[in-house]
């Protein structure tokens, strides 16, 4: 006894831990060193026992009540000290099961398969989705656009009809699985013999052997095809959004429906136009003389060119909206607007003479004709005086 590692110690917790933190360090530990995860190894068995041992114990109240007081020697039965009675059947008397279902269930299964019924590997699967991608411009997102598509896929073996069977020939019941699929097994354990069940080896877990294989699909049933399909891109569909198209995906299995295919949308920069959203953004650059003294100017929409009247005075950097000149909503009814921002472009390269006039026309303003200068000198002279 002399030689046992402590049982705490053993399953990692304190001497104060609660059975549900003994519980959780058992399972980590059962499912660490499990045989199954680690054939043929000795020092993993060996440690899997003594964490089974370290938690029969632990988790009876009264044999860790022994064994917190008379360590080792309180719970073995040699020493005569009301023995923890390992010798029932499986070599653990008394050992509680239930606790430890789940552990079981992600071995084997489930004892004796009934937990866990396995699913019938003839039943119809749903194929796998396919992803594609096409790219539009920025116009084409905003009224639509029909766009061809090329992506690979699975489709039915026309040659075997997706039996994976050459002509004149059709799968045969599995003699190992007799057609489920599954087979028994029975392992031996710290715990006793166990019965699981796993996928058969002879055939895959498909309950059926192909005796004669289609030679187009090499027995799979299913051949890879490049596709080319026509997409109908609707209006409104923005940049990275995603198209489903039910059905256009894998073919499916044993007659199993086919999946979707996924197309992604990128849409091209427009030099003019910018989205948020649905609305639809744009910057005009007007003239100095335009913005003091108002002007009808012409402003591109998606829809074609309109004519805005420009205010007198109108300041930099001024934003009017053009309601329902934006991109048509997604599925849905209405449109976005359109925002039109006003840019002061500040003339270059002015001659001589067009300089003189200028001066004297600026000279000739006086403060009343800038409200935002008068008002920032305004409160100059209240800050600082003078």
């Amino acid at each position: 006894m002399a030689d046992k590692r402590d049982y705490y110690e053993v399953l990692g917790v304190s001497k104060n831990a609660t059975e549900d933190e003994i519980k959780k360090a058992y399972r980590q530990k059962a499912k660490q060193y499990h045989p199954d995860l680690h054939p043929n190894d000795k020092d993993a068995e060996a440690k899997f026992k003594e964490a089974g041992e370290a938690y029969e114990v632990l988790s009876d109240s009264q044999k860790r009540a022994r064994y917190d007081q008379f360590g080792h020697a309180g719970v073995d039965p040699s020493a005569g000290a009301g023995g923890a009675g390992y010798g029932g059947a499986g070599g653990f008397g008394g050992f509680d099961f239930g606790d430890l279902g789940d552990i079981f269930e992600d071995f084997f299964g489930g004892f004796g398969g009934a937990r866990n019924q396995r699913t019938n590997p003839n039943a119809p699967r749903r194929g796998n989705d396919q992803r594609a991608a096409v790219t539009i411009d920025f116009m084409e997102s905003c009224k639509g656009v029909q766009k061809e598509v090329s992506y690979s896929g699975m489709d039915t073996c026309e040659e075997c009809g997706g039996n994976g069977c050459a002509k004149g020939s059709s799968p045969a019941t599995c003699g190992e699985c007799g057609g489920t699929g599954q087979v028994r097994v029975q392992q031996r354990t710290p715990f006793g013999v166990m019965t699981s069940t796993r996928p058969c080896s002879r055939c895959g877990g498909t309950g059926k052997i192909i005796k004669n294989p289609c030679s187009k699909c090499s027995g799979s049933g299913r051949v890879r095809k490049t596709r080319k399909l026509m997409v109908d891109i609707p209006a409104g569909i923005d940049d990275g959004q995603t198209i489903a198209i039910r059905g256009k995906g894998d073919a499916g299995l044993n007659g199993g429906p086919a999946g979707d295919l996924n197309i992604t949308v990128t849409v091209r920069p427009d030099p003019i136009f910018k989205r948020r959203g649905y609305d639809i953004w744009v910057e005009i650059p007007i003239t100095y003389a335009q913005a003091v003294l108002g002007d009808e100017i012409t402003v591109p929409t998606i829809d074609g060119k309109v004519k805005y009247n420009l205010g007198e005075g109108t300041q930099p950097n001024t934003v009017f909206r053009l309601r329902g000149k934006g991109v048509q909503q997604l599925n849905a009814r209405g449109r976005g607007d359109q925002y039109v921002e006003v840019v002061l472009e500040v003339p270059k390269n002015l001659t001589k003479q067009e300089k003189e006039a200028l001066r004297k026309f600026d000279s000739e303003l006086n403060e009343k004709h800038y409200e935002k200068r008068k008002s920032f000198f305004d409160k100059l002279k209240d800050a600082f005086g003078g």
